[in-house]
């Protein structure tokens, strides 16, 4: 059984699969994690983390026999994606399984952002209603949702959005064969939208991607959505735009330091936040576990991996 390193909390329904098939090693939660690595560094094959998690190279470093990385998730920003093609380490992540989750969360933020849903369903729950109705809230019909970053998510967020009548642009690396427009500027693109859909890789490249001068061009209609990376959007930044009535409002299903939220973020009462549920359901969860298992089934019997990122 090939022995691999478990590098941050995981769900029994993936858990359960591993330790059947594999020696697994909780890094996590190991009291002497330096022990650990010092006792089972020559053994370690494999490592599996979740998509949020972090793989530094210091720790690969120490990994000799290391060969392959499995990410539970769509996200691999926090893996060092050339260091380990150039130390011959595959990479495999969870991609096209759970796009319809968090298309359908992008969805539920537009929605509940413009509709002031929670806001509502606070005041109902506070006994308000029986003092007057709710204030009016925005349609989405007619409104432009601009999405940054048009790949497999950002193309089924546009999708549901034109089944509620909004008009969809998109800005990215490159011109696509879609029939939205597009725009070279991020900032123009924040410009022209109502509601500025953040669905790009997280990482280096983009972090704080979404900045104070973004934010400004999105302007004080503009709603701001992110379901990527918290990484991308500079929250600081966010949090004085959302204070200081720059932008409309704000619906994240990501933060930058998660599961740590700025309390100044949740005083802001046109902000809609959820924690990281994006692909939170247990069929699609259970799909990206049956997809980590296979994707390791698959590299220490020798064949083609499932989904190599690299």
């Amino acid at each position: 059984m090939s022995e691999l390193l478990i590098l941050n909390p995981l769900p029994d329904f993936l858990l359960e699969p591993l330790r059947a098939r594999h020696v697994c090693h909780d890094y996590f939660h190991a009291p002497d994690r330096g022990a650990l690595i010092a006792d089972m560094a020559e053994r370690i094959r494999g490592i599996v983390m979740s998509g949020g998690g972090v793989a530094p190279v210091p720790l690969l470093e120490k990994l000799p026999n290391l060969r392959i990385i499995s990410v539970f998730g769509v996200g691999y920003d926090g893996v060092p994606a050339d260091w380990c093609r150039a130390h011959g380490i595959r990479v495999t992540n969870t991609p096209d399984v759970l796009t319809e989750d968090v298309a359908d969360t992008a969805s539920a933020l537009v929605l509940m952002t413009s509709r002031n849903l929670a806001a509502a369903n606070r005041h109902l729950l506070a006994g308000a209603w029986l003092n007057g109705p709710f204030p009016l809230a925005h349609a989405l019909r007619g409104k432009l949702a601009g999405i940054v970053g048009l790949g497999r998510i950002g193309r089924a967020v546009a999708h549901r959005l034109e089944a509620h009548g909004m008009r969809v642009a998109y800005h990215g690396r490159a011109r696509q064969e879609v029939p939205w427009e597009y725009f070279e500027s991020l900032t123009g693109l924040a410009a022209a939208s109502d509601f500025l859909i953040v669905a790009c890789p997280g990482g280096a490249e983009t972090r704080h991607l979404i900045n104070a001068a973004v934010l400004e061009a999105l302007g004080a209609e503009g709603t701001l959505i992110n379901i990527a990376r918290g990484s991308v959007v500079d929250e600081t930044a966010l949090i004085a735009a959302l204070q200081r009535g720059v932008i409309r409002g704000a619906g994240l299903d990501v933060f930058e330091n998660e599961p740590q939220v700025p309390r100044a973020l949740m005083s802001c009462e046109n902000a809609v936040l959820l924690p990281h549920l994006g692909s939170g359901t247990h069929e699609t969860r259970r799909v990206m576990a049956a997809l980590v298992v296979d994707n390791l089934a698959a590299h220490f019997s020798g064949k083609a991996l499932l989904t190599p990122v690299c």
